[in-house]
């Protein structure tokens, strides 16, 4: 996660993109999706902190234990909306991903950046292979759904698998924006799988 600066701002750069837009889309969205957003505005937040260069910000041990109980709060939280009807199971399995990615940088045997060491691998290699091909097979789905696919009398392409949102659904003066967009929100998703994909490499 701490490695060459230029890819390292670059992921920071995405990273808190996104989590902006996240709350800009939280600010118009209720019930679920917004909470779906404020995870989401977490997990962006909480990446491209992790990106920082060391050259920047090496972090204190006692920062991946943080880490560790902020997204694994985020993970029990994700749970419980599970059991209560929600449906989206990716933002727990990003939130425990966030947690491995902290208990494995802060494990004594790979340390902060001995993991980005040529030849030293951190975590265990199962685990991360098994992310890795879920965030890969996340991201070639997400990618297919955003592909344009013409609808007849249509004059602006529409997502595959996104039904654009009615007008007035959100009520009252919150009228859809480009922040509900459900393209945008399909992009974000994908961008914090790319870079999530980036990170277990890394690790």
């Amino acid at each position: 996660m701490h490695g060459p600066a230029l890819p390292g701002w670059l992921m920071v750069a995405l990273c808190a993109a996104t989590g902006f837009s996240c709350l800009l889309r939280m600010r118009a969205c209720a019930g679920e999706e917004r909470r779906a957003a404020g995870g989401e505005a977490v997990m962006g937040f909480g990446m491209a902190t992790m990106a920082l260069p060391a050259a920047v910000l090496t972090p204190p041990g006692w920062s991946w234990g943080v880490y560790a109980a902020v997204f694994g709060g985020a993970a029990l939280h994700g749970l419980v909306a599970l059991r209560h009807g929600g449906r989206h199971a990716h933002h727990v399995v990003g939130s425990l991903a966030m947690v491995y990615m902290a208990v494995a940088m802060a494990s004594p045997a790979t340390g902060a950046h001995t993991g980005h060491t040529v030849g030293t691998a951190g975590g265990i290699p199962v685990l991360t292979g098994a992310l890795l091909l879920y965030y890969t097979a996340y991201v070639l789905h997400t990618g297919a759904r955003l592909a344009p696919e013409a609808i007849p009398g249509a004059t602006v392409p529409v997502p595959v698998g996104v039904a654009p949102a009615p007008a007035g659904a959100l009520g009252g003066a919150r009228r859809p924006g480009w922040a509900t967009r459900p393209e945008l929100t399909l992009s974000c998703r994908l961008s914090m799988a790319l870079a999530m994909l980036a990170m277990l490499v890394a690790l």
